[in-house]
């Protein structure tokens, strides 16, 4: 589970009951009032019982609401040092807001997501992706939609070391080569929220091919975790404008970065060679010298 707290309210939210999901959507409006209520006054504001509140905190992994009103102070108080590295008093997005001030917002919530991501990154997951995908004879990297452009950028990195990668944007050429795979292919789905039928149909039927199954998400629990050996996940919270779309992007390459370097880390000397390599042919395609 998530480190950030405010983190972990969201990625809890579909194992809350009705009075409890309240206390979240409250928290999660509006995190500065759990720093200024008390256990009854966040029960009113969210229209549930302390009890309810109680609960709820407990749910999260905190003994009551003294330990987790701490833990949400502390998220805030970081969050707000952050925010003033950017000159910022809020970092949520607003319509009228000015391109300069948008433009620091959006650098907040992008290098907040990628310390949040590397946080909390399962880095043994992520070397055993790594391993997976410098031993395999083929690679094959889906993603629907925005997800592409992670699967297209990891593809690009691995074949500029010489793996044999492809990345497919048509699901019906990502499922015929996904059916083909075998035991030494790896398979490496991305979807956000984790939900995504395409990218679901395509890691199910590498699966059945007897592939290494690999995904990219950016959710606590989905229906990705039944259909992948390996899961590796950013940790990006949600915004009012969808920005947090945009940094769920910046965080998924970030993972593709350290799975690339972990790839590249396996056989140093030969595989920098290749990128050495290729680097100089595209260099001197330009025309550089």
């Amino acid at each position: 589970m998530s480190p950030d707290v405010l983190l972990r309210v969201r990625e809890t939210l579909p194992q809350l009951s009705a009075s409890e999901r309240r206390v979240a959507e409250a928290v999660l409006a509006d995190p500065r009032v759990v720093r200024e209520s008390t256990i009854t006054e966040l029960a009113g504001t969210s229209a549930s019982a302390a009890s309810t509140v109680a609960r709820f905190c407990q749910r999260l992994g905190f003994d009551g609401y003294r330990q987790f009103r701490a833990a949400v102070i502390a998220a805030l108080g970081y969050d707000d040092a952050r925010l003033g590295e950017f000159d910022l008093g809020e970092g949520e997005i607003d319509a009228g807001d000015a391109p300069e001030e948008i433009a620091a917002k959006i650098a907040f919530q992008e290098v907040r997501a990628i310390q949040a991501t590397m946080a909390a990154l399962d880095l043994d997951a992520t070397a055993r992706a790594a391993a997976a995908l410098g031993g395999a004879r083929r690679i094959v990297l889906y993603g629907a939609g925005s997800s592409s452009l992670t699967a297209q950028d990891l593809c690009q990195k691995l074949a500029r070391i010489g793996r044999p990668a492809v990345a497919e944007t048509d699901v019906h050429l990502a499922l015929s080569r996904a059916a083909l795979l075998d035991a030494d292919s790896v398979l490496v789905g991305v979807s956000s929220r984790g939900e995504t039928r395409e990218t679901l149909d395509v890691l199910r039927a590498a699966r059945r091919a007897g592939a290494t199954t690999v995904s990219i998400t950016n959710a606590t629990s989905s229906s990705l975790d039944d259909v992948s050996d390996v899961v590796l996940r950013s940790a990006v919270r949600e915004s009012r404008l969808r920005s947090g779309a945009t940094a769920s992007r910046i965080a998924q390459l970030a993972i593709v970065d350290v799975l690339f370097v972990l790839v590249l880390r396996l056989d140093f000397p030969q595989l920098s060679e290749s990128l050495r390599v290729t680097y100089d042919a595209v260099r001197s395609r330009r025309g550089d010298h």
